[in-house]
């Protein structure tokens, strides 16, 4: 938009000019009255608008006064300016001019007051209110409501709707911007008006189960106090928290938040405003998922293990970075490192030089989850470095195919760009995959059912792909030997975008910054003899192994064969790559973790590490938008990765020549970006794979599977409010493959694989023949521990 003053001012054919208090402004057709005002820096009072709902005119608080200027362009009573369009030669006259609009706006003001409690010292929304402030600034100095005389309205309070949002229905001046959240963004109408006339409020949907994963967005959006969170109600007061902006750590959207704190506690997280990644939404996994930081199992002070007593004890900094050194420097390079995925970019850069430097290994891997051989080929010729697929380009698709992705699951911020697409353009939503699940429904999406193997015939076997259309790849997907290999090949032959989307926060960066057996940072192949000797001469060392290292599983079969004497782990859950206690036992371990675990119960140092909100760093997005953020804690009891890794190294008399994450991302930019030949694309293959991968199979059911946004992951610990608004387990397949079993929907069964057995219920859906689907981990029922893998042969039957 374009405001202009002077008469001479070039128009565009596809603008209209209007006047506003006096100031005429051209802006683009079909825009609304109270945007135009925006332009030109006048403010229209508002509560039920909202730049990114469809507009409603319910509160009516925006009136405006449009008076006839001989065109047929004005009207005999005030409109309300988030409803009306501009038109050619229109004249508005807003608060700021008209004695007929600030009228009106005040006679809404109170009448919007005349039920509101007078509750704002003990309203969780008291200080940063619209209602609030706008009464002030909008509305009567004085009340002609008598309180000794008139009976406000009120209820029974609160309402629970749902374990961790609850209404005050008093205060609600029903502006309906969370039921059209709710309807519109998230697609999840739990909530929606009821009653009519003076009666009318918000309710629980009539029939609908709460499954939101965004339900606490309805709360930052409410312009009053009706709604607010089991977690924060009643906690602080706005004007005693520091806020400070950062980025959420759960998933990789990149998604900005801001995170409100006092005291040294983080009290509360809110959306961010980006309008390029996350708008002004997030998950309720990145709202409320802040706990587990502060849990009664946090590290506090490095440990080391008693050679006396056998037992872990307390030690010093220094103590500990010396007997890291010195366990290691014994070990003589038979050393694996895994440092887990959920990593900032600057301590990734440190976890891989530090293999390469003071290890001078390349037996590093931050993938704890299947993965096939040809994924680093693929990770390195289409990922790394490049910027294929952004937010915007989901938004101008024409079609966005889905494989092995779920992105309500897995990337909620994709999930509401195509749903916000879908409904603005009509975008297509493709899904190859074995189950038309609740996400793939609310984009109007279409299910190319597909048995957990079979990813990488269905994709190839898609027609009209064409460059107006982007493939999105899960992270899961490695688990099927030439599903990757299939992705890349279609991309090159239709012209297609591609792009990958990890799970966690931390993987895109952890590739780019080599924590890979196979790559060095910036995609650099091990094996690529120009690649090591540029990052020799960049480390100042006398040269970069050359043998591709051990990846994850490889890692682990090392330490159970005794081929490797020492192990460096951090952020990995030990379910996940099941070594052994006897394994660790033999080894040397040195342990990085926030929280106690099974692995530092078994460490022989125990290092205490920073969690986001305690250090400054940048993740890289599943874009691979650099999405940099500072400290918002001073917490003295851990530090980040960057400077425990540098004062092991120091001890070892290997430096990785930096201590801080500013000084690793300085160092970072000046390696990097690496411009020597990319890795080719990997050949479409069915060859070799790691354990645990899908394998296809054409007889017998087969279980689909995996991580729901909620699951049982520590990274949610302490939150119970929002462990209860996770998506009970259940199992799903056709009613075909349910009759097979003997089973209806409704009943209890029993899912058996390869590791064991789960009762659970069982659902009829829209599932693939011969596959059943279940949760891998959901709260109490983690499939992927008591059963098998995706991918896994199962077998089905009434539970005993």
């Amino acid at each position: 938009m374009t405001a202009t003053q002077d008469a001479g001012a070039v128009v565009k054919s596809d603008e209209v000019t209007l006047t506003i208090d006096g100031i005429q402004v051209s802006v683009p057709k079909d825009t609304l009255v109270i945007r135009a005002a925006e332009e030109i820096g006048v403010q229209i009072p508002r509560f039920c608008d909202h730049p990114l709902l469809e507009p409603v005119g319910a509160c009516r608080q925006c009136l405006v006064d449009v008076p006839d200027a001989g065109n047929g362009r004005g009207f005999p009573k005030p409109q309300a300016s988030c409803t009306l369009p501009v038109a050619e030669g229109m004249v508005v006259n807003t608060q700021a001019t008209s004695p007929v609009a600030d009228k009106s706006q005040q006679g809404v003001m109170e009448f919007l007051l005349i039920n509101h409690p007078l509750d704002c010292p003990v309203c969780d929304k008291g200080g940063e209110c619209p209602l609030q402030n706008q009464a002030m600034s909008n509305g009567r100095g004085e009340s002609r409501f008598a309180e000794s005389g008139g009976v406000k309205r009120t209820f029974p309070k609160p309402i629970n709707l749902s374990p961790q949002v609850l209404l005050d229905r008093e205060r609600c001046i029903v502006c309906q911007r969370c039921t059209r959240f709710s309807a519109e963004i998230a697609g999840d109408p739990f909530i929606e008006l009821i009653e009519r006339g003076a009666q009318q409020q918000i309710g629980i949907a009539e029939g609908a189960e709460f499954l939101s994963y965004f339900s606490g967005n309805t709360i930052q959006i409410c312009p009053v106090g009706a709604l607010t969170s089991a977690a924060y109600r009643f906690r602080s007061r706005p004007f005693d928290l520091v806020s400070t902006p950062s980025i959420t750590e759960h998933d990789a959207s990149g998604s900005a938040i801001r995170v409100d704190h006092r005291r040294g506690k983080v009290m509360r997280r809110l959306a961010g405003n980006d309008p390029l990644v996350n708008e002004e939404w997030i998950t309720d996994k990145d709202r409320f998922g802040f706990t587990w930081a502060r849990q009664d199992d946090r590290l506090t002070h490095p440990q080391v293990r008693d050679e006396d007593t056998g037992e872990l004890r307390a030690a010093s900094w220094p103590e500990a970075f010396a007997v890291a050194a010195r366990g290691l420097k014994k070990a003589k390079g038979k050393v694996g490192l895994l440092p887990g995925g959920r990593l900032t970019a600057e301590d990734a850069y440190a976890w891989s030089k530090f293999a390469r430097v003071t290890v001078r290994t390349n037996n590093i891997d931050f993938r704890s989850r299947p993965h096939s051989a040809e994924e680093a080929a693929f990770l390195a010729s289409t990922v790394v470095l490049s910027t294929t697929v952004t937010y915007a380009d989901l938004e101008s698709a024409k079609r966005v195919v889905l494989v092995g992705l779920e992105p309500e699951d897995e990337a909620g911020s994709i999930f509401l760009r195509l749903r916000k697409a879908n409904r603005a353009t009509g975008l297509e939503v493709v899904s190859i995959g074995a189950v038309n699940t609740r996400g793939l429904r609310k984009v109007n999406g279409t299910l190319v059912p597909t048995r957990p193997g079979d990813e990488a015939k269905a994709l190839t076997d898609l027609t009209d792909l064409d460059s107006s259309t982007v493939i999105l790849v899960g992270e899961r997907l490695a688990g099927v030997p030439g599903a990757l290999s299939a992705a890349a090949a279609v991309a090159q032959r239709t012209g297609a975008k591609l792009a990958w989307v990890p799970r966690r926060a931390g993987d895109r960066g952890a590739v780019e910054t080599g924590c890979l057996p196979a790559l060095l940072p910036g995609g650099r192949p091990v094996a690529d003899a120009a690649a090591r000797v540029d990052l020799a001469a960049a480390w100042d060392v006398e040269q970069v192994a050359d043998a591709e290292g051990l990846d994850a599983h490889g890692i682990v079969a090392a330490l159970e064969a005794g081929d490797l004497e020492a192990l460096v782990i951090g952020g990995v859950d030990p379910a996940d790559l099941g070594i052994r206690k006897k394994a660790l036992k033999k080894a040397f371990v040195v342990a990085l973790e926030v929280r106690s675990s099974a692995y530092t119960e078994l460490a022989d140092v125990v290092f205490p590490v920073a969690p986001a909100s305690d250090k400054a760093g940048t993740f890289v997005n599943w874009e691979g938008r650099v999405r940099s953020f500072g400290k918002v804690l001073d917490n003295p009891h851990s530090l980040p990765d960057v400077r425990v890794l540098a004062g092991i190294a120091e001890e070892r008399g290997r430096a990785i020549g930096f201590r801080t994450p500013e000084a690793a991302w300085a160092e970072m930019t000046q390696v990097g970006p690496w411009t020597g030949a990319r890795a080719s694309a990997p050949e479409v293959s069915t060859g070799s794979h790691s354990t645990g991968s899908v394998q296809a199979t054409s007889t017998g059911l087969v279980l689909a599977s995996w991580k729901q946004l909620l699951d049982d992951g520590r990274l949610q610990d302490g939150d119970p409010h929002l462990a209860a608004t996770a998506r009970p387990a259940v199992i799903l397949a056709s009613a075909a493959t349910l009759a097979g079993a003997g089973l209806a929907d409704g009943d209890r069964a029993t899912l058996t694989g390869p590791l064991g057995s789960i009762t659970l219920p069982v659902a009829v859906g829209e599932v693939a023949d011969g596959v059943v689907w279940a949760p891998a981990s959901a709260p109490g029922a983690s499939v992927r521990h008591a059963v098998g893998a995706a991918g896994d042969a199962v077998t089905i039957g009434g539970a005993k």
